[in-house]
């Protein structure tokens, strides 16, 4: 993936304020939703989402400025002693726990200049004597992928190169929470001593959307609707994380409306039950004004006005 500072268009200095503001101009151009079928427009939003997914959480932000995590929030494999890893006569892959040893957690290059023996064990004894073998289960290895919101509600798959040079396909759950950690069972680096390998952790990043935000298993949107539709009612197209649904307005309707979509949410993983969607209504006025409805206004507030705020008890 290209720096994602150049894809928001930012540099290094950018606040998490500028980080949000340029996300949202991009996910308003960009966003699949407003370019149906158009596969580089799709291409181009999932490059500024996982972008945004990086330096939106600070202490991502940190390591890749650092240099201990690549743009797309993968594990740097540094070098040792100058030389790669592989040139080292051992691979590592970076579990994330802070060690410097490698597999097993065994220093096994301190036992290698100490004949066989383990720190503080005499040669020949122990598990780590000269002619026996270190036992250890092996280290579990961090991982992490990106995943578009409503893809993260419905379920879906990410691929993923593991440290063997292996590439498999995680199953990501309907309902998965931005930083869930799924758990690949003998997918980390190989045991020591007949002892099985470790796991390979995979941390989901939920990128934000444009306009859906997520409480809990219930989503939540802002929906603008026309004045003649607030005043006498009709039935409009809502989007919802499985597709757009009809929804009745009854006449009347005010800015802070809100309207429930029974089961429209994400799936609860404890409850196996889907939440609700909460729709929002937000009256706009035509833009530029209309003369004829300026020209009703001025008449009808002559003798119909009301006052607003003060119900509200802001005078």
């Amino acid at each position: 993936m290209r720096d994602p500072y150049q894809i928001l268009g930012l540099t290094r200095s950018a606040s998490a304020d500028d980080i949000k503001k340029a996300y949202r101009k991009l996910a308003k151009e960009f966003h699949p939703d407003l370019k149906p079928g158009n596969a580089a427009n799709e291409e181009r939003f999932k490059e500024i989402s996982a972008a945004y997914t990086l330096l939106s959480d600070a202490d991502k932000r940190a390591r890749f400025d650092r240099g201990e995590i690549d743009a797309s929030g993968q594990e740097r494999h540094h070098g040792f002693g100058g030389r790669s890893r592989a040139n080292a006569g051992r691979s590592r892959a970076y579990s994330g726990a802070g060690d410097d040893s490698f597999f097993g957690g065994e220093d096994w290059f301190s036992d290698l200049f100490s004949g066989g023996r383990k720190r503080g064990g005499a040669a020949g004894g122990g598990t780590g004597g000269a002619g026996g073998s270190s036992r250890s289960r092996g280290s579990d290895i961090n991982y992490s992928v990106s995943v578009p919101f409503v893809e993260a509600a419905q379920g879906t798959k990410r691929r993923i190169s593991l440290s063997n040079g292996k590439s498999i396909d995680v199953a990501v759950p309907p309902g998965t929470e931005d930083q869930a950690k799924l758990r690949l069972k003998g997918q980390g680096l190989p045991g020591a001593g007949g002892f099985g390998a470790g796991d390979a952790i995979v941390e989901v990043h939920v990128e934000a959307h444009p306009f859906f935000t997520r409480q809990g298993s219930d989503i939540h949107v802002e929906v603008p609707i026309t004045l003649n539709e607030a005043v006498l009612g009709a039935t409009i197209r809502v989007p919802t994380v499985s597709g757009p649904v009809a929804l009745k307005i009854q006449p009347g309707a005010n800015t802070g409306s809100t309207l429930r979509l029974r089961g429209k949410g994400v799936l609860n993983q404890a409850t196996k039950q889907p939440g609700d969607q909460y729709v929002k209504l937000k009256v706009v006025l035509p833009d530029p004004p209309d003369a004829e409805l300026v020209k009703f206004m001025e008449e009808w507030s002559r003798t119909r006005s009301y006052d607003v705020r003060k119900k509200a008890g802001l005078e």
